[in-house]
Order: structure tokens, then C-alpha cells, then sequence
């Protein structure tokens, strides 16, 4: 039997909660069972702190999201915060999708962040770029996700890929899972709102992710609510045990 991949949860899910007490929220995530956190800034306390909260309530750093002005500015820093967190992913949340309006112009952006993915290498570290449904626009006869990831190589420019939003780019997930195969190291499971009550084919989708074996952390990812965000994050996690994910 292979071997369970981690749960981690994107803490942006959590945002009102880490901006109230980023230490107290964390130590709820891991009393629920998750493994580990995605960092999407540090609520009301920064890097240092973020770390001893997360070492106080044993969760690990899956990744972290850094948005491209942030990347731009100052790249080091971002290098400084993954290396301190003691986490191997550094994945871009966005772009502007009005700069989607060429191949060329999407080709430029696949260089611009594999140049970045280049320096996160030489640091040890993993870069990927996480997709919403823009990235799924055909744009002069191929998709903006396609002309992006061709433009840089593998090893300077991962996929995270978000399997609702590639289910709502009109994309199968499973498909598309197969078709970045070892590009994605971190996948976030979203559906539409808790997992389990949206559109998304998960059983299709972990048979694919372990068939490939190259996914380090599932990440769930909670942005439509039916309940308080904690208890939606709670609900998902419970819903992955049920799965036998978790």
C-alpha cells in the first residue's frame, strides 16, 4: 500500500482567524489532524513568529504563497522566509488575468517566473505557479496555462495545480493531472464550497495524483462557506478521513 500523502490546510482559508491570533488559530488546525499549513502571510505576527507557533503545535510549513510584487521586490526576503519556515515549496497564487490578451504575452510571463523559479532553486527550493480558471482561456489556440509552463522549464517552474478551478476552466482534473504529471508537487483539493459538495471527481483525482507519485502535500483549500471557516476546514478534514486521506 503507498504510503498516505500529508494534509495540509491553506490558511488563507482562515484568514479573519490568523489576523486575530495567528497562534491559536494554528493550534486549532493541528488539534483537527491536519499535518500541515500553507502559509498565505502571517496574520497578526510575522516569520518568527509564525515558526514558533507552527513548532509549538507541530505542524509543518507545506508551502508558502508569495505574489509576484512581492517576488519582484524582494526575492531574497521570500528565500529568507521559506528557508527559515523549513518548507521546500514557494508557489505564485496569481496573475493579473488581463494580461492573458497574447501567446507571447503569456510566453513572457512562463520566462519571467521561471527566471524566478531559477533562484528558488539554487536555494534548494521548489517554485510553482498555482492556477484559477483564467489559466484555462485559449488564447491564439492553446491554453494561457499551456503557453506559461512551455515558456520555462520543469525544474525553475511547477504546477500547483487547484483541481475546482481547473474543473470550472472547463478542464477534467484528472486529465490535467496527468498531463503536468511530476510539475506538481502540492495540489490543492477546493471544491465549491466544503470538499465533497461540489463538482469535483476526487476519487479520480487521488487515483491519478498517487498513480503519478510525485504530489509531497494535499492542501485544502476552503473559499465558499457553508459554516464558520473553521468548521468548514474541520468538515473537509473530516471528509478526507472518510476518503481514507487522512
Amino acid at each position: 500500500m503507498s504510503k498516505k500523502i500529508p494534509i495540509a490546510l491553506q490558511l488563507w482559508s482562515v484568514r479573519e482567524d490568523t489576523a486575530r491570533d495567528f497562534a491559536a488559530t494554528v493550534g486549532a488546525v493541528a488539534r483537527m489532524g491536519y499535518t500541515g499549513v500553507e502559509i498565505a502571510g502571517f496574520g497578526n505576527t510575522d516569520a518568527k513568529g509564525a515558526k514558533a507557533a507552527l513548532d509549538a503545535s507541530g505542524l509543518k510549513v507545506a508551502g508558502i504563497h508569495a505574489g509576484i510584487g512581492q517576488l519582484r521586490a524582494d526575492l531574497n526576503r521570500c528565500v529568507d522566509e521559506a528557508l527559515l519556515l523549513g518548507t521546500r515549496h514557494v508557489i505564485c497564487p496569481y496573475w493579473p488575468h488581463g494580461h492573458y490578451h497574447s501567446g507571447a504575452a503569456c510566453t513572457r510571463i512562463g520566462e519571467e517566473l521561471g527566471a524566478i523559479g531559477a533562484t528558488f532553486r539554487a536555494h534548494g527550493l521548489h517554485f510553482a505557479f498555482h492556477n484559477h480558471a483564467f489559466e484555462f482561456a485559449v488564447i491564439d489556440g492553446r491554453r494561457v496555462f499551456d503557453w506559461i509552463l512551455d515558456a520555462a522549464a520543469p525544474r525553475d517552474l511547477g504546477c500547483q495545480a487547484d483541481v475546482y478551478w481547473v474543473q470550472v476552466g472547463g478542464k477534467n482534473p484528472a486529465e490535467f493531472i496527468r498531463e503536468q504529471g511530476r510539475r506538481i508537487r502540492t495540489i490543492h483539493l477546493k471544491d465549491e464550497k466544503e470538499l465533497g459538495t461540489g463538482p469535483v471527481n476526487f476519487t479520480e483525482v487521488f487515483a491519478t495524483v498517487e498513480t503519478i507519485g510525485a504530489v509531497e502535500w494535499y492542501v485544502v483549500e476552503v473559499e465558499q462557506y457553508s459554516h464558520v471557516p473553521m468548521e468548514s476546514v474541520r468538515l473537509s478534514f473530516e471528509q478526507l478521513k472518510k476518503w481514507g486521506k487522512a
